[in-house]
């Protein structure tokens, strides 16, 4: 696994947040998922990028009983695909558009039964969002 960015750390440290635990867990799973990711803070919470390009995420503000990773290609508003940009089916993904989903975490139990599933959609994230 890729060491996590200790600015992120740091971050994190002064949020004080209920769900720090889960938000741990959910920077080991995704940086282990993929190490090309690089993570970094922004819009207030952790995020992840493939070669410099925001793609994951990671919505903790405001605090409250879950933590949520926004699937995306980036801050700025692209051409829509004409179908979703992966073809998971998983259910923990809630699409927005075409190239933005959300997947919601309610508790470390949630992201540990679906870890294996999330390894796999950050990877395929990943691929389609180049």
């Amino acid at each position: 696994m890729k060491s996590k960015n200790k600015e992120v750390t740091q971050f994190l440290d002064e949020q004080n947040h209920p769900f720090r635990k889960e938000i741990e867990q959910l920077r080991n799973c995704i940086l282990s998922a993929n190490t090309a990711l690089t993570e970094n803070i922004k819009w207030n919470g952790p995020n992840y990028c493939f070669d410099n390009a925001d793609r994951i995420t990671m919505r903790i503000q405001p605090p409250t009983k879950q933590v949520q990773l926004i699937f995306h290609r980036g801050a700025s508003k692209q051409t829509q695909p004409k179908d979703k940009l992966i073809s998971n089916k998983s259910k923990l993904l809630v699409w927005k558009e075409n190239d933005r989903a959300i997947v919601t975490f309610k508790s470390l139990q949630d992201i540990e039964n679906g870890k294996a599933e999330l390894t796999i959609i950050v990877n395929e994230w990943i691929k389609a969002a180049k």
